[in-house]
């Protein structure tokens, strides 16, 4: 037995050798492609999924195509590093789900920029403080994030990117006994997202909104009073970890398959990768019908819409805009075509942006 585990042992030293000089000559090629693009872009996402897709087409196992992302991810951001490090915003304090999406998509070879509010993120990158920001746009059980879609309107930012999150929720403290719960904080979103589980569990807590999962953990230690009475956050892992706190219940959200898919905010378009996603905001001109006659050149052309979301145009009374996300890039022949005709009906149409499909 322990000569055959040093034997497996010896193997896998030879391997990581080799799997060392490969990754350092994957750099050095990386560094010399870096010293030929002429746009100072060093973030390529379409390119980024190009190679993601690929891995897992021919990932054999048994890893997993996550596990094998998630190494490759690693690789190619600090590849990255050796021309810049490049610097995200994101929702703050560390420890959001914000953060997470950031790590996931961008990897540890990049700098966190952590901003107190959504608004704040997208004022940074759009003031050059930060190269991207990441920001929720919805989640699979409460729907949109209105106020990154009322700022996504307004800003001349570009969405370069997509990230899909499973979020699992936990609660924590600084007690260890559940029952003595008697305020919990989190954001809106996480609140509502847990609400049969708090219902159910903790039917006396009173619940209160704060601007993060994260903020919510941080302020714990703070919140607990002198009359017995005791405070709870509904937060990550990492954020128990981050604070200290004790974790009192895991994945208490009430659909296991709760996810949010969070954007990549730059300065830049996006070339086509082959399996794309476009997203647009338009307004309707006011005649009956003509929200089907705006949709209309879509169908026509073979392009399939995957969402349309309506949100107010805080122009005038019941006057709405709507955003719409469909299928391919921009530069498509069919989605250029259907998207020429849809500007001619409309009253304003706004590409924000052509990107990748999220990859896991």
């Amino acid at each position: 037995m322990t000569e055959q585990l040093k034997q497996h042992r010896d193997q896998i030293d030879a391997i990581d050798e080799q799997v060392l000089k490969l990754v350092n000559e994957r750099a050095a090629l990386a560094r010399q492609i870096g010293s030929l693009k002429d746009d100072g872009v060093i973030y390529r996402p379409e390119r980024e999924a190009q190679v993601l897709r690929r891995l897992q087409d021919k990932n054999a196992g048994p890893l997993s195509n996550e596990a094998v992302s998630n190494i490759f991810r690693a690789v190619m951001s600090n590849c990255r590093a050796l021309e810049k490090e490049l610097s995200i915003a994101f929702l703050g304090p560390l420890g959001t789900y914000s953060e997470e999406a950031a790590l996931k998509q961008f990897g540890l070879g990049c700098g966190a920029v952590v901003c107190g509010s959504i608004d704040e993120v997208f004022r940074t990158v759009e003031a050059g403080l930060a190269d991207y920001g990441v920001v929720p746009v919805e989640n699979s059980t409460e729907g949109a994030i209105g106020l990154t879609l009322d700022l996504l309107l307004a800003s001349p930012l570009k969405i370069c990117g997509e990230i899909t999150l499973p979020i699992h929720h936990c609660l924590l403290s600084q007690q260890t006994d559940i029952t003595q719960i008697s305020h919990v904080f989190s954001h809106t979103q996480s609140l509502a997202q847990c609400h049969e589980w708090l219902s159910k569990t903790l039917p006396k807590a009173q619940r209160e909104a704060v601007t993060s999962n994260a903020r919510a953990a941080q302020m714990i230690h703070e919140l607990i009073a002198a009359d017995g009475t005791f405070a709870a956050a509904i937060a990550s892992k990492r954020a128990a970890e981050l604070f200290g706190l004790n974790v009192l219940a895991e994945n208490i959200e009430d659909d296991p398959k709760n996810t949010t898919r969070f954007l990549v905010l730059g300065v830049h378009d996006v070339a086509p990768s082959g399996k794309d996603k476009t997203s647009l905001v338009m307004v309707t001109k006011n005649r009956p019908g003509a929200m089907v006659d705006l949709l209309e050149p879509l169908s026509r052309h073979g392009v399939s819409m995957t969402k349309l979301e309506s949100r107010p145009s805080k122009q005038g009374l019941w006057d709405y805009v709507f955003f719409v996300d469909i299928e391919g890039h921009h530069q498509d022949e069919q989605v250029n075509k259907a998207l020429v005709e849809i500007a001619l009906r409309a009253s304003l149409l706004k590409v924000l942006g052509s990107y990748p499909v999220a990859v896991i």
